[in-house]
């Protein structure tokens, strides 16, 4: 059976089209107020961006989420995990100021941050799922204390998933550095043809599994997390993974994760996705390259298979805007933007796998309001 998914497009042309209204009336035709238990914790899970990072979703368009739970009669809070990467949302303490410094202040979100999984990433719960991966997930503990909860994700690009929308923003978001490292389990590779000895990654490796030797990188294998901040950060591209095989184990791993982040809210999770400012990069690095389409608008469903589904549909049917992110070698992509910018990634198997496991499904009912 297919599921509904609302849209709204960026047109506006008085003041009751602004996006602040428009994301009020997703979480009224989407049904979210009856999922909000009267005095219930609800956390809405969102990225605050990384320090460098501007295109994370704008904390004005968050606001009127709160206020609509508070109106719904529960009790609102922004969270999100500690990252497995070196930089400004390691630990707590960063992320927080990170947070507020994008704006996720109290006086314009009207609501507290709460970090899921303790200073450290101490405070996890382990989730039974018995899956084809994992047999229990590391789930943060504020997610798993919540009563019900909505998750706001920027949809864009990312260099291992393909995309990154409702499933991804679960799966890495929701689990603490340890249940990140499981999802990752993989070991990127140096080319010395390709490096150039600049160091960039060596600074980037969260482990300090990375070190110069003769003017080249090499990567200590018994250190590597299989984290990929190496290959993010490289400028030269010289860092690698054996594509194919462990990239699509990658997205199947998110979708369990993101199976355990919800496995005790049955009925009282919602999912808007901002198809604003749709960058090739996942909001985890420190900046923000030009969008590869214009902003397509918000869309919300029960449903985040469906929701991601939908959202690569509409993204892969909008213009395109800056080919020169698209070599020769890439054209017979066209058609998936993502793909085009991202040839080694598996994107849509973890809508696949996702449905098999009952994450959600597919097919869907576009509802536009």
């Amino acid at each position: 059976m297919a599921s509904d998914v609302y849209f709204v497009n960026q047109r506006a042309r008085n003041m009751d089209q602004n996006k602040v209204t428009k994301v009020r009336r997703l979480f009224d035709q989407a049904g979210f107020s009856t999922l909000i238990r009267d005095g219930g914790l609800t956390a809405i899970k969102i990225h605050f961006g990384e320090a460098g990072g501007d295109s994370f979703i704008n904390p004005v368009l968050v606001r009127p989420v709160v206020d609509k739970i508070r109106e719904s009669g529960g009790k609102p809070f922004l969270t999100d995990s500690n990252g497995v990467y070196s930089g400004s949302r390691h630990n707590t303490v960063d992320h927080l100021e990170t947070a507020i410094r994008h704006g996720f202040a109290y006086s314009v979100v009207d609501a507290p941050v709460v970090i899921a999984d303790g200073l450290f990433g101490e405070n996890v719960q382990s989730v039974e799922i018995n899956l084809k991966h994992f047999q229990t997930a590391q789930i943060s503990g504020s997610i798993i204390k919540a009563d019900s909860m909505i998750v706001l994700s920027h949809f864009k690009g990312h260099g291992m998933a393909g995309f990154g929308g409702a499933i991804k923003n679960l799966a890495m978001g929701c689990a603490n550095a340890a249940g990140k490292r499981e999802q990752h389990n993989m070991r990127p590779e140096v080319d010395p043809d390709k490096c150039e000895g600049c160091g960039t990654c060596v600074d980037a490796c969260p482990q300090l599994a990375i070190s110069l030797v003769a003017e080249k990188s090499v990567i200590d294998r018994g250190k590597c997390i299989g984290c990929g901040e190496c290959m993010t950060v490289c400028p030269a591209k010289a860092i690698s993974v054996q594509f194919g095989g462990d990239l699509v184990e990658f997205t199947e791993r998110l979708a369990e994760y993101a199976l355990a982040a919800v496995r005790n809210k049955q009925d009282r999770v919602g999912y808007i996705n901002y198809l604003l400012n749709v960058t090739p990069d996942c909001d985890c690095v420190p900046w923000s390259d030009a969008p590869i389409v214009p902003d397509v608008g918000l869309l919300a469903s029960r449903d985040p298979v469906a929701l991601d589904q939908a959202s690569l549909d509409l993204v892969n049917k909008a213009a395109a805007i800056g080919d020169t992110l698209l070599d020769e070698d890439h054209r017979q992509f066209a058609g998936d933007k993502f793909k085009a910018i991202w040839p080694d990634t598996h994107g849509e198997h973890a809508l696949a796998y996702g449905e098999a496991i009952g994450l959600g499904t597919r097919a869907y009912n576009l509802i536009t309001i």
